[in-house]
């Protein structure tokens, strides 16, 4: 089988770091999916409006390693306990397809750049290759008793975030929030434990560049 992009997704993440480790974490957050021309025709998209959310099937296009181990070591547990890959949600994979599923805010049907479908919660990089769209249909999709493997025992624990005002004030509300919400679920490698380490990462137009300190994670300016 042979599989082509039809869109593509843009995102206020310009690179990986940063990303939410899963979609609807970060209920704030904004993007676009813009259609390849051949794939423009809004009939395509007719009737998809009436649904609230959308799965996404797309590309870890930014991951250039070749998955040669049959296991991999999730964040969740620390980056140092391995586990088999399909246990997982790794983009270290055979086939490097991820999965999403995205809140549906609104369609517009004719725009410059043909349709545009906006959505929140995802957790996709800019310029993500999208394969294809499919409606979230509850009563088949959604499966709120199921087991969650090693997740269940492995809670995250947020980070409290500390912006200052003079970093706030360069964004809207809306792209604040987002912003807190994504550096909350600390973007760090999991065996990273240095106070004074300073990371650093794309939000939008913007270098974002803070520390962490047990439970509190700064911006600072630089």
């Amino acid at each position: 089988m042979n599989i082509t992009p039809i869109a593509t997704f843009h995102s206020p993440f310009k690179e990986k770091f940063g990303i939410p480790r899963q979609s609807g974490l970060v209920e704030k957050l904004t993007g676009r999916i813009t259609f390849l021309p051949e794939f423009q025709n809004p009939d395509g998209l007719r009737g998809l409006e009436e649904f609230d959310y959308i799965w996404l099937i797309w590309e870890f296009s930014a991951n250039k390693h070749t998955a040669t181990s049959p296991t991999v070591r999730p964040p969740r547990l620390g980056g140092n306990t391995r586990i088999g890959v399909y246990a997982t949600r790794s983009p270290y994979r055979h086939n490097p397809l991820g999965l999403s599923a995205v809140k549906l805010q609104k369609i517009e049907l004719d725009t410059p750049q043909g349709p545009v479908i906006h959505v929140t919660g995802a957790d996709l990089m800019d310029g993500t290759p999208i394969y294809d769209i499919k409606p979230y249909i509850a009563y088949a999709d959604a499966h709120p008793e199921a087991r969650s493997g090693f997740v269940d025992n492995n809670r995250w624990q947020a980070l409290e975030v500390e912006i200052p005002s003079e970093v706030a004030q360069q964004f809207s509300p809306q792209q604040l929030e987002a912003l807190k919400q994504s550096l909350a679920l600390d973007p760090r490698p999991h065996y990273h434990n240095d106070h004074t380490k300073v990371y650093g990462m794309r939000f939008d137009s913007h270098d974002i560049h803070f520390i962490v300190d047990g439970n509190i994670l700064k911006v600072i300016e630089q």
